[in-house]
């Protein structure tokens, strides 16, 4: 696609994903790896909420919470989502939809133990998404837990990550007078081969 140049160039997706995230690591006022996650109900109802990305994979994106959450209930039902990244500063913004799976293992211990001692013990205090009386009894419960598990918790049972392997990934910058420039990669599966196409503003 010869005028597909520029911040759009390449035909990796995610190399892209990642030089417009680093690029956004130095303008953006807080939190750069901000994403809007959006899920749906049993009932087909959506949901959405900011989450932080935490890694852009060779092939997927990954992120993490709590797996009592609503979120967390919604992701494992459907086994789908989308995401939207908006960087004002840059005025871009990355959208990504596809399927869902967790990640518990060895990359979501080593995720969990590079978080800050405070951060670790507030994901044993928190029952996500849980009706709390008040933020007393909150501060409470991280009392008993920093108790009961120390200067070096492990990862709760209940807590990890999450990998959206994308079937489509859009990239928009704006333009001049509206005229925005969009290119979308799209595949019916992950192991096909990317569909890339220049979408009109």
């Amino acid at each position: 696609m010869s005028d597909r140049s520029g911040i759009f160039a390449g035909e990796d997706p995610f190399a892209i994903a990642r030089a417009w995230l680093a690029e956004a690591e130095g303008t953006e006022v807080n939190d750069p790896n901000a994403i809007a996650l959006s899920t749906v109900d049993a009932d087909g109802l959506p949901n959405v909420r900011m989450v932080l990305l935490k890694e852009i994979e060779a092939a997927a994106f990954v992120f993490y919470t709590n797996y009592t959450s609503v979120k967390a209930q919604e992701l494992d039902g459907a086994g789908k989502a989308a995401f939207v990244m908006h960087h004002k500063s840059l005025r871009r913004q990355i959208r990504v939809r596809g399927t869902i799976t967790r990640e518990d293992s060895a990359q979501a211990d080593a995720y969990y133990a590079s978080r800050s001692l405070k951060s670790r013990l507030g994901a044993w205090a928190s029952h996500q998404s849980q009706p709390l009386s008040s933020r007393g009894a909150l501060m409470a419960e991280v009392g008993k837990v920093t108790l009961a598990h120390g200067p070096n918790p492990k990862r709760p049972p209940f807590w990890g990550g999450y990998r959206l392997t994308p079937v489509e990934i859009e990239f928009w910058a704006d333009g001049a007078h509206r005229l925005h420039d969009r290119f979308r990669w799209r595949r019916n599966s992950p192991e096909e081969t990317w569909q890339i196409a220049r979408l009109s503003p």
